[in-house]
């Protein structure tokens, strides 16, 4: 489905299929979006703040030489053309690679994750590193290399994280898709916060390499302001790669079609707090009406208030923490100062766990994650909200309506499916009273993304987002 609307001249909010369209029909080209991502850059970053590294004669030169190709009739793929932000935990070849991390500064990658080489294989062009909190750790955007990145619905407020500079590049419209990481929700979590459609594949869908430090956790995803510009974004950066032992094998599902498939009636599990969440009334309410709407497309709804027996926090931390940890190891014994103290606090807490304590976690993972395929005998699809509280204020760290164990806690619904690593998306499922979004999430069985893609799209449909635009950045 091609949108037929005239193109703005700063090309802001500017879809990639429309963009994708505008190159194929010669109203613009590569070098001129990236001469109009860049002023937009020049225009609003100083009050986001979503670089980590941006270098804008390198991005002027990836755009000429796409623009060349073009020329000459070489077809590049999906992404001709397209401005495509690389959050600053994945690899970009002789760019940057701090992880929000003083202790990395001087740090650079030596060649391209599978997802980044992927994207200039069909035509992307890089659009630098963007913030991230510092190596994952917190789910709201701030390092003590980069500082605070602002969402662009209120600048007061955290885009979430830690993808934040990814999702405030998206949200703000300057970029039309990013990508980002989710060791626990970083993906979903700034989807939910900044108004924006972010989905994580089966773990292993898409490649991961250099190893992620937290191997059996991470996944890399899109963020993006439709549901069909993530699934071009997945249909490019998915699919098999030997150096990721975890990689799913075969062909690559169709993520696009599934964008204009109508599911047959499905049988969809709503939960309000898996059983041990504590949204804020007025997130269940915007969900609550949200989840309904998939009653209306023909689906059955059902109320499930205990999804999970218990909060899986405790194991998810003593998998994520650890990881960081331990690839941290002598940085926290000689550079202490420079790290978050927040996050210097759960990675001391993660590494000194006794040996039987984490195999304990290990095989409390196990068993969760049989808990959750047992239930997804029951049901094709599970909504709960994304986040239990609406973006906060700038600073923080966690949401002043709730008293969490760990800077990540507050998260109840998010890490839960990166322990079983079933595929999970975000969608803008409404606002607040003061105008800020919030975010529902859909999570399916193993290796179900098309069921996400296509009832996330009919979704859109039923109750589009994307024509509403945050104003507080410009």
């Amino acid at each position: 489905m091609t949108e037929t609307t005239e193109l703005p001249n700063d090309l802001r909010y500017v879809s990639l299929q429309r963009l994708r369209a505008a190159i194929r029909e010669r109203e613009v080209s590569p070098v001129e979006i990236a001469d109009a991502t860049l002023a937009l850059i020049d225009k609003l970053d100083g009050r986001l703040n979503c670089f980590a590294h941006l270098d804008p004669d390198d991005v002027r030169r990836q755009a000429k030489d796409v623009e060349k190709r073009l020329m000459r009739g070489q077809e590049l793929g999906p992404l001709a053309g397209v401005p495509v932000p690389i959050k600053d935990l994945i690899a970009v070849r002789d760019q940057p690679m701090q992880f929000g991390s003083r202790v990395m500064e001087e740090n650079v990658a030596d060649q391209d994750a599978p997802a980044v080489e992927r994207i200039r294989n069909a035509g992307g062009i890089i659009l630098g590193k963007s913030t991230t909190s510092e190596f994952g750790c917190k789910a709201v955007g701030d390092s003590p290399l980069t500082g605070i990145t602002r969402n662009p619905w209120n600048l007061d407020k955290t885009p979430g994280g830690s993808s934040c500079g990814s999702a405030a590049l998206v949200s703000s419209g300057i970029s039309p898709v990013a990508l980002g990481t989710d060791g626990g929700g970083s993906v979903r979590i700034p989807a939910a916060l900044s108004g924006l459609f972010g989905i994580k594949a089966h773990f292993g869908r898409v490649p991961v390499f250099p190893v992620s430090a937290t191997p059996t956790l991470a996944h890399v995803g899109p963020l993006s302001r439709t549901v069909r510009d993530s699934a071009t974004m997945l249909s490019v950066i998915a699919g098999e790669d030997d150096r990721d032992p975890f990689c799913v094998r075969g062909p690559v599902p169709e993520f696009e079609k599934a964008c204009d498939s109508v599911a047959s009636p499905l049988r969809i599990a709503w939960s309000p707090t898996l059983g041990y969440g504590e949204p804020l009334p007025e997130i269940v309410d915007v969900c609550e009406r949200a989840a309904r709407v998939f009653e209306d497309l023909g689906h059955r709804v059902e109320l499930v208030d205990t999804v999970l027996p218990q909060d899986p926090i405790d194991t998810w931390v003593a998998e994520f923490y650890a990881g960081v940890g331990t690839k941290l190891a002598n940085a926290l014994a000689t550079r202490r100062e420079d790290i978050d103290p927040e996050v210097v606090d759960v990675l001391d807490k993660a590494v000194n766990q006794q040996m039987q304590d984490y195999y304990q976690s290990v095989f409390q993972r196990y068993a969760f994650r049989e808990t959750i395929r047992q239930f997804f005998l029951s049901y094709d699809l599970l909504l709960t909200p994304t986040v239990p509280a609406p973006a906060f204020d700038v600073g923080r760290s966690t949401p002043p309506t709730h008293n969490h164990r760990s800077i990540v806690s507050w998260v109840y619904y998010t890490y839960p499916f990166n322990l079983n690593g079933y595929p999970a998306g975000s969608v803008p499922a409404g606002f607040t009273d003061a105008g800020l979004p919030v975010g529902l999430q859909l999570v399916a069985g193993a290796n179900q993304e098309n069921l996400i893609l296509s009832l996330a799209a009919s979704f859109e449909q039923a109750q589009p987002w994307a024509h509403k635009q945050p104003q507080a950045a410009g």
